[in-house]
């Protein structure tokens, strides 16, 4: 096994395989795995009943009297927290990804608002498979959008367009199925729609876990094709790229992932959208990072989750509240920040500009005029 050292990549090479290790994403990778280390702790740790951390581990290996806190009520949805929280991420960044816009998400381009339509109509015409029919709804949205947008060879901005518009009529669905339903079904549909882990547990938890492990050979498939998403589209054709199927491929398993997670805990929104741009922006990377956008996620939704169950005293606050809140923050950072920053480059580039002007008029002049 050998190794070789590029500009911010490490490529490491054993027979005929090879490995290019981006430095700046793997040391994000390694900070993000000890901040989600430090959200499980919290959470299952920190609650109505303090456990220490010696007695909380002692509970998991068998040994203590805190299996009902720990193993029952704080473990599951801790685990389904990351789980779900790593898919909505994954979803996230690739939808991002295809769109070539950090503004792209279940969230935006329909996926949330169909599953969120099917579980309205689940719960207010009393169906019992209330995620089965939110998986086959988000799934139904995605491929309409695709369906629309694959008529323009699947560009970007439409893309996006018909996520949006794909989006818009849905949401007038749901909110049609809640004007006409009971106020109680309303408010049970309302609270999925809000998204929320509690009542969750190993159930939901091992059908995302499987879901995960059963896409993560196109994960790895898809870290490769990503490579050639920023090209444009002749570039792509040229050297060999099936443009049209490699983002039909890349949106679907996108759609996918942030369905099953949607249909498990409810529309919480937001983790899709910030977390791969908190995670390219940890790695400074020209796209999000898969596996740091997994674990981006992860953390946000746990703590999310841990802070919904703890900081409001005996009410408890439905992780989706929070994330919303927190995206809506993210989305003025941007907004804000991107503006100064265009502005200082904008000054700059001027700056330049005049420099160069003037230099060049100090050239022209001849001695004696």
């Amino acid at each position: 096994m050998t190794s070789l050292k590029l500009q911010g990549r490490t490529a490491i090479r054993a027979g005929r395989y090879s490995v290019t290790l981006h430095r700046r994403s793997a040391a994000a990778c390694a900070l993000l795995l000890v901040l989600l280390a430090g959200a499980v702790t919290a959470a299952l740790c920190l609650g109505d009943t303090y456990i220490t951390f010696a007695d909380m581990t002692a509970t998991l290996t068998g040994t203590t009297g805190y299996d009902r806190t720990v193993e029952v009520l704080r473990l599951p949805r801790t685990v389904l927290a990351v789980a779900a929280g790593a898919a909505l991420a994954l979803g996230g960044a690739l939808i991002q990804s295809v769109a070539r816009n950090p503004l792209a998400s279940p969230d935006i381009v329909g996926v949330t608002a169909g599953a969120g339509l099917a579980a309205t109509a689940a719960v207010v015409l009393g169906y019992a498979l209330l995620a089965p029919l939110a998986l086959a709804g988000g799934l139904a949205a995605a491929a309409l959008v695709l369906l629309v947008a694959a008529r323009g060879s699947l560009s970007a901005p439409r893309f996006v367009l018909a996520g949006v518009a794909v989006a818009v009529l849905l949401k007038s669905g749901i909110q049609l199925l809640l004007l006409s339903a009971d106020a109680i079904d309303a408010q049970r549909a309302q609270i999925w729609l809000i998204g929320t882990l509690g009542g969750r547990g190993w159930t939901e938890a091992a059908f995302l876990g499987g879901s995960l492990a059963l896409a993560l050979p196109f994960l790895l498939w898809a870290q490769r094709a990503l490579d050639t998403t920023d090209l444009d589209d002749p570039t792509a054709t040229g050297i060999g790229v099936r443009v049209t199927g490699q983002r039909i491929g890349l949106a679907v398993l996108g759609v996918a992932l942030a369905s099953a997670a949607v249909a498990q805990v409810g529309a919480v929104e937001f983790v899709a959208l910030a977390a791969p741009q908190i995670a390219r922006r940890l790695a400074r990377t020209p796209r999000p990072p898969l596996l740091a956008s997994a674990l981006t996620g992860a953390v946000l939704l746990v703590l999310a989750d841990w802070l919904g169950r703890t900081a409001f005293g005996d009410y408890q606050m439905p992780a989706g509240v929070l994330t919303a809140a927190l995206g809506g923050v993210y989305l003025l950072y941007l907004l804000l920040t991107k503006g100064t920053r265009n502005e200082k480059k904008t000054a700059g580039l001027r700056a330049r500009i005049g420099l160069r002007a003037r230099a060049g008029r100090v050239r022209d002049v001849r001695p004696g005029h």
